[in-house]
């Protein structure tokens, strides 16, 4: 014998789990003297159990708490990109309002200026050690206020 006329129903009453105590007893008597039907018994059961014990545990979210949680994250990666021009600028702006209130608090404090003379009157070129010193500080402090404020992102 090749095809047996209950075989789909012995199939579907396996992969309802449904085999074989709520099945009629005429399909288990059926079942136990034909075959192919028992054949269909015994490996649509065993892959029928080993399917049941290898589904996840977890539980999947639905579709709109999916769309929901990708549109907000989507929302900051563009809010933190559109944010580290802005930043960099402040940045830059904090540095040349320091420079500018460092050549301001040169050019009025008088006891600055006499350190600054008496440094002067002194046998070294004050002007180019000033001048490194100032070039060195700002390649310094820039690149490390970038870093801190690019960073904090």
């Amino acid at each position: 014998m090749v095809e047996c006329e209950f075989e789909a129903d012995v199939l579907t009453a396996v992969l309802q789990s449904r085999w074989p105590e709520r099945t009629d007893g005429s399909l288990r008597a059926h079942a136990a003297t034909c075959p192919i039907c028992s054949d269909v018994v015994a490996v649509a059961g065993a892959i029928h159990c080993e399917a049941e014990q290898t589904l996840p545990a977890g539980n999947i979210p639905d579709a709109g708490r999916v769309w929901w949680v990708a549109q907000m994250r989507a929302r900051r990666e563009a809010a933190k990109t559109a944010g580290r021009p802005i930043t960099a600028v402040q940045v830059l702006a904090f540095s040349a309002a320091m420079g500018l209130l460092g050549a301001c608090f040169g050019a009025t404090s008088e006891w600055f200026q006499t350190v600054v003379r008496l440094a002067g009157s002194i046998d070294v070129h004050w002007q180019t050690v000033g001048l490194f010193g100032g070039v060195a500080a700002l390649v310094i402090l820039i690149p490390f206020a970038l870093v801190m404020a690019i960073g904090r992102d």
